[in-house]
């Protein structure tokens, strides 16, 4: 036969999109020569694969070998083409059966020898591979466990070329598996350290509270040494434990960015990114000629914690305001739009001040300008985006020295899962969202207010110079504040403790 066809994937950002790798061989001068829209990497797959071919398998015979790679459209990138571009070109130069290769997925580097070595990407194959109701996915061994991770996908693991070559040779059907990895069963302990470590600091380790059980935004403002990033690094140790579907989730965002380890690939630990003031736009988002995740998508699901907020180039910060409301990334390039996930929990920590001991005129060496331009380091817009500003306080002497442990992660997590229990109560006729993300007919319904309620909320409107977003966050605030207090509907107490996690904006800030 002098034409055979292997369909293999591409990676587009978070999506995956079929490829079929055609290949003719044919008289007339020896040339091997590629088409379809191909990246470098791609183009160099000839020597790689007529190499690892002679070395692994046998030798080609010297023809006229074009191999296709379509659709036209979609721009290739990677190493993953080298094995089905290897299986295309022995079949159809006659040397495997194309019957052998039917419905068959196929992705792969090859080695010189004709090893194939691991690729990022392969559990949104799967899942894809999944979707297209192939016969069998041929990945390399490296990745047959993040592979066996989608149910429902017969999986084959191979070496080497030479492996699977013999295997069709003989006539044999490709050795698939089809299993569920147990690999989730196994138990994990969530996080490191615990609220229990926290001396005092009881109004700030409420808003962690009640920031996790909403999955609100959090800005944490005080002075150094008052526990702020202490706080912040514990603040995973009270999520509920991650479902199935939710680590899937993430796991594939760590397989699209080349994170995943082989022997573990299962992302068991809800993701906790600190970065640093120094991190560019294209760090935090993701971009590059050719996109990758950045910081925001890689703690999706989990917490992005930003220490030193005041410390980072506001350009920087600006660029978060929409995916923040979004609650996705999107990269435009000349060959399309690329979206990553954003769907994380905002923790931020920074001083009030250079010095960081404003309002205390006994430490603070700062002037009034000084102060208002650190502040305004921070714009208004992107301060709207804080669910909760809470003020820190310094810890006192006898906080310290109290022999009795404070509240622990696992107790603060027992309400939270309550809380979260009674956010998906009330969206079981619809899809759950939490209530951070509650809008249009779900935010008035989930948020409604009695008489009383609104009068106070139409003076708070005013005397805290409340916005529109700002307003809307307030109620989303006391929703949850509703839920840990086991409450149906929103009380006057409520929103009086979340306006209370508005007012910060005004000492510090002047308004929202």
């Amino acid at each position: 036969m002098s034409f055979s066809r292997v369909l293999s994937a591409a990676m587009c950002g978070m999506e995956v999109i079929p490829v079929q790798v055609e290949a003719d061989v044919s008289n007339g001068l020896p040339l091997f020569h590629m088409v379809g829209y191909l990246g470098a990497e791609v183009r160099e797959a000839e020597e790689r694969v007529r190499t690892a071919i002679q070395n692994a398998c046998a030798a080609l015979p010297p023809k006229r070998m074009v191999i296709n790679l379509s659709p036209g459209n979609v721009r290739k990138r990677g190493t993953s083409y080298d094995l089905p571009i290897a299986l295309a070109v022995l079949a159809a130069a006659g040397l495997l059966q194309q019957e052998c290769l039917e419905q068959v997925m196929a992705v792969g580097e090859l080695g010189l020898d004709g090893s194939v070595q691991g690729i990022p990407g392969v559990l949104a194959i799967a899942a894809k591979a999944k979707e297209q109701q192939v016969r069998c996915l041929v990945v390399p061994s490296a990745n047959e466990r993040e592979a066996r991770l989608v149910e429902g996908v017969c999986v084959c693991g191979i070496k080497s070329l030479g492996e699977i070559f013999r295997q069709l040779l003989q006539g044999e059907t490709i050795g698939c598996i089809k299993k569920t990895d147990t690999l989730f069963e196994r138990e994990v302990v969530a996080g490191q350290g615990d609220f229990a470590d926290i001396s005092g600091q009881s109004g700030m380790k409420r808003a962690a509270e009640i920031a996790v059980a909403g999955r609100h935004n959090l800005l944490m403002v005080g002075p150094p040494g008052s526990g702020k990033s202490m706080i912040a690094k514990r603040i995973p140790t009270i999520f509920p434990a991650l479902t199935r579907e939710e680590s899937l989730r993430i796991t594939k965002v760590y397989s699209v960015a080349g994170m995943i380890k082989s022997e573990q690939p299962l992302v068991m630990e809800r993701p906790f990114r600190e970065v640093n003031q120094t991190v560019t736009k294209a760090a935090l988002l993701g971009g590059g000629a050719w996109p990758k995740p950045g910081e925001l998508t890689l703690a999706s699901g989990g917490v992005l914690f930003l220490d030193e907020l005041a410390e980072f180039k506001r350009s920087v910060l600006e660029v978060l305001r929409q995916p923040l409301e979004e609650r996705e990334v999107r990269i435009v390039r000349n060959h399309g739009v690329i979206i990553y996930p954003a769907d994380v929990m905002l923790v931020a920590a920074m001083n009030p001040c250079p010095c960081g001991y404003f309002s205390d005129l006994n430490k603070c060496t700062c002037t009034i300008s000084q102060i208002r331009q650190y502040q305004g380091k921070i714009s208004y817009p992107f301060l709207g985006r804080m669910d909760i500003c809470a003020e820190v306080q310094g810890v006192a002497y006898e906080d310290l020295e109290r022999e009795e442990l404070a509240e622990s992660s696992a107790a603060i997590r027992r309400r939270i899962e309550k809380a979260r229990k009674r956010q998906m109560d009330r969206a079981k006729n619809g899809e759950f969202v939490y209530n951070a993300e509650l809008s249009g007919e779900r935010l008035l319904r989930d948020c409604e207010l009695g008489r009383e309620e609104k009068r106070m909320m139409r003076q708070a409107y005013d005397r805290f110079s409340l916005n529109a977003r700002t307003y809307h966050k307030v109620l989303k605030v006391a929703r949850t504040i509703a839920d840990l207090e086991g409450e149906e509907r929103i009380g006057i107490a409520h929103l009086q403790e979340a306006l209370v996690y508005r007012s910060m904006d005004k000492k510090y800030w002047g308004r929202v």
